[in-house]
């Protein structure tokens, strides 16, 4: 498995930064690893989704876990991922501290290839929340 933490602390209020990260539509807008979103199904905060990724037009189903401003979990359930993304939301003191926790593996032939996707997902995720962050204290 591997097992990717990042966080980044933002000038910005819990509220205006949760408004972000849960526009789960918006997600290719700041996950360049993520190419298209559409949502399936949504039942009050779990919403089950069908994402395209970068690494070879594949397609994965996630399974999405809203914890109003405080947590997005996504289980990916179907594809060549297997494993979870979980983005934590915190206050710090005036602002907020958001984290962005990866727990995969690459399924089938693909995952001879975890340690080299492991490298692109940290640095996509490390992108990700720095453009979050210029988002959030920028309006």
């Amino acid at each position: 498995m591997a097992t990717i933490d990042t966080s980044i602390e933002i000038n910005a209020p819990i509220d205006k930064v949760w408004d972000i990260i849960s526009d789960l539509d918006a997600e290719p807008k700041f996950w360049k690893g993520t190419k298209e979103t559409k949502i399936i199904s949504r039942d009050g905060n779990l919403i089950t989704r069908e994402i395209v990724i970068a690494f070879r037009d594949s397609k994965c189903m996630q399974k999405i876990t809203l914890e109003p401003k405080e947590r997005i979990h996504a289980e990916f359930t179907e594809g060549i991922i297997k494993g979870s993304k979980t983005l934590n939301l915190k206050s710090k003191d005036a602002g907020s501290l958001l984290e962005a926790n990866w727990d995969i593996k690459m399924g089938g032939l693909a995952g001879m290839f975890t340690g080299m996707i492991k490298k692109h997902i940290r640095s996509g995720t490390e992108q990700a929340i720095e453009s979050i962050k210029k988002q959030a204290e920028s309006s």
